[in-house]
């Protein structure tokens, strides 16, 4: 990790190398962290240089977020939007680092993304599918108000999907979750979905999934 990255990260070398390895990119849940999603960095497949994100907005008394969330006795909990655009930007940036500063195949990038990262990296590869191939997108939502103007007019016929969530989360509501496939369908982008029986979290079945997902699309 140096002072020429928009994000503090941890990476992990892939253990079969190549000249240019196909790069995933972590971006871990609100009031996480870059070590959270890096635990199971070393089940995912071995070509892979895998880096993990810290988000930007530091939370008492620990951990970090990607944008504000907001509750309100009249409103409820609602996000800062304005704050998640610019976190979307950031990582939009630090995207285009990584394939300067990294030994990485800038066409075979894979963002993976976990509640409020999840959130992020449906905004990033909507807004900008160009600079990404697949998402692996846990236990998240669409948040339309953070897409790109006129984003429904990019070229999406690169790009890739794996969505899941978990039947008893708590946290974001199953029919949020389940809205996406539908909207992703919508604009002809592939994409997979899958729910398993736990709350806001990752089951071991679900792990599996991702891991042979990742296999045929890299």
């Amino acid at each position: 990790m140096t002072a020429n990255f928009s994000l503090q990260h941890l990476v992990r070398e892939p253990k079969i190398k190549t000249e240019k390895s196909p790069v995933l990119i972590m971006l871990h849940g609100y009031g996480s962290n870059e070590e959270d999603l890096f635990s199971f960095a070393s089940e995912l497949p071995d070509e892979l240089l895998i880096i993990s994100a810290k988000a930007p907005y530091p939370m008492q008394p620990y951990g970090n977020a990607w944008y504000t969330i907001h509750w309100d006795t009249h409103n409820g909990k609602f996000s800062d939007n304005e704050q998640a655009i610019e976190s979307r930007n950031l990582i939009k940036d630090f995207i285009s680092e990584v394939k300067q500063h990294y030994p990485v195949d800038p066409d075979n990038l894979t963002l993976l993304g976990f509640s409020q990262g999840t959130i992020l990296s449906y905004a990033v590869a909507l807004s900008y599918p160009e600079i990404v191939k697949n998402v692996v997108a846990l236990s998240g939502y669409i948040n339309q108000d953070i897409l790109k103007e006129d984003f429904e007019n990019n070229d999406f016929t690169k790009l890739s999907f794996y969505c899941s969530h978990g039947s008893q989360d708590q946290v974001i509501p199953l029919a949020w979750a389940r809205k996406s496939k539908p909207f992703l369908d919508a604009l002809n982008i592939e994409n997979k979905y899958s729910e398993f029986p736990v709350g806001h979290g990752v089951a071991p079945q679900n792990l599996l999934e991702i891991i042979q997902w990742l296999k045929e699309k890299i």
